[in-house]
């Protein structure tokens, strides 16, 4: 299992802490700071997803008029992964 720690940019939440199995399979996944509701329910429902679909699903999602958003940085956390 490999931990992802990601600082993020243009966001409320300031870092996404993100565990992946050998699988590429989330297994956890922890915003710090942010909307608490919002960010535990995208933590739940990564849960157990391939990284690649998360990113295919998040990628590009905007908050209001930012250029990102919390899943946005999710899915570029991925990536960079």
């Amino acid at each position: 299992m490999r931990q992802i720690v990601y600082n993020t940019f243009g966001t409320c939440s300031r870092q996404i802490i993100i565990d992946i199995d050998e699988n590429d399979v989330i297994q956890n996944c922890v915003f710090i700071g942010g909307c608490a509701g919002n960010t535990a329910g995208i933590s739940c429902l990564v849960k157990g997803m391939k990284a690649s679909d998360v990113i295919a699903k998040l990628k590009g999602v905007r908050c209001g008029m930012k250029p990102t958003s919390c899943p946005d940085q999710l899915a570029t956390a991925l990536e960079n992964a």
